[in-house]
């Protein structure tokens, strides 16, 4: 009796990984709110191309390019999540099938988002200093400050992932 509720239990546990789907389908979605950014971003930089500072453009083409990362971000949490905790996705050899597509471990996904954060607040930082005026007010040097402290906080955290994830590689299976 107690091996039929074992294996019950462990069936049951088993197929609750499907609980995640919905995470998944809402984080698809959310790529398409990304792209109605993306397009009201472009928009705005294409009609008014003639009329704004080069500045403008550059901090505008870096926002489009913000975008892009988290919407690739995105695509590479949606595919290899899925595969990692829900289901193999089985497109046979389909000729599209990105190639990390399968390979990606846990351990890969996190160094893969960290890195892409990492990339992210590196184009807020750069725009930021695109933006600053000739002369600081003690409230915006203390905001960039911050900024600079959060993005090297980003950087040192992705450093020690990484290492981590060297020392775990390392270690011999017990």
């Amino acid at each position: 009796m107690s091996k039929k509720i074992e294996i019950a239990l462990e069936t049951t546990i088993f197929k609750s990984r499907w609980l995640l789907a919905p995470f998944y389908v809402g984080l698809m979605l959310s790529i398409i709110l990304l792209f109605v950014k993306f397009v009201q971003e472009f928009w705005h930089i294409a009609s008014n191309v003639i009329s704004m500072p080069e500045s403008d453009v550059v901090i505008g083409i870096l926002a489009l390019v913000d975008l892009s990362l988290v919407g690739s971000l995105l695509l590479m949490i949606i595919f290899s999540g899925y595969e990692i905790f829900i289901s193999k996705i089985d497109l046979g050899d389909h000729e599209d099938r990105p190639e990390w597509m399968g390979k990606v471990n846990f351990s890969g996904l996190k160094l893969k988002v960290i890195g892409a954060i990492v990339a992210i607040s590196a184009i807020d930082l750069l725009k930021v200093f695109m933006n600053l005026p000739a002369s600081l007010s003690n409230e915006q040097a203390n905001l960039v400050m911050w900024k600079v402290i959060i993005h090297l906080t980003f950087v040192v955290s992705g450093l020690i992932f990484a290492y981590m994830d060297k020392v775990a590689g390392d270690t011999k299976r017990h």
